[in-house]
């Protein structure tokens, strides 16, 4: 079930920073207590082979995203002690040492069952023994969700465990965000900041297509 449009889910989950410190982030409340946009990105699991090079890609932006009033949060279900044990290894033997956003550790899987973002199918319950099994890893896939700052789910995108992200894409959709908060404007195909928007009416489709 798509998300776009609703609140953020307003749970508190354990996190880890670089320092070693254990945490509780509610996403819900980051947003709208800060009045800034959230980025939150969820990985499947520590230790494994596309996931640092998308913490490190999201760490190298950081300054961007800064300057677009813009949070960043990580998030898998390895628990804080294990994310701790990764952000101190070094970034040559696999690690990601040098990460300083906050990394959630939601391994009671409250929020991600919340998104609906977990690896697991195949539900069977037997009768017999009582036991309820599942297929699938039961770690999350890569999934995105851009958060305003009243909290309410922008955007909202799912790769499936092979295919890392492309951040400069989150840029550009916080851009166009920000573009529609303060212009009232809407953003066309392929927008980017400093190209042509449009009014959201028949006019403004039709003037802005008769120049491009």
């Amino acid at each position: 079930m798509a998300l776009v449009g609703r609140q953020f889910p307003d749970l508190d989950v354990n996190a880890m920073n670089e320092m070693g410190d254990t945490f509780k982030v509610n996403v819900l409340e980051e947003a709208k207590n800060n009045n800034k946009k959230v980025v939150l990105f969820w990985y499947p699991k520590d230790f494994t082979f596309v996931c640092p090079t998308e913490l490190h890609a999201f760490q190298n932006a950081q300054s961007e995203f800064e300057k677009r009033n813009t949070i960043v949060i990580g998030a898998s279900c390895d628990t804080a002690e294990v994310h701790f044990a990764w952000l101190s290894t070094a970034k040559d033997n696999g690690g990601i040492e040098g990460v300083t956003y906050p990394i959630l550790a939601d391994s009671n899987r409250n929020l991600a069952s919340a998104l609906g973002i977990l690896d697991i199918f195949n539900e069977q319950y037997d009768e017999e023994t009582g036991l309820l099994t599942v297929e699938g890893d039961n770690v999350t896939f890569r999934a995105t969700y851009i958060i305003d700052e009243e909290g309410t789910i922008q955007h909202e995108s799912i790769n499936n465990m092979p295919l890392g992200r492309n951040v400069n894409e989150y840029l550009r959709i916080i851009d166009a965000l920000t573009h529609v908060q303060e212009k009232g404007e809407v953003c066309p195909a392929n927008w980017e900041e400093g190209k042509d928007a449009m009014q959201a009416n028949v006019k403004g489709t039709a003037s802005y297509l008769a120049k491009h």
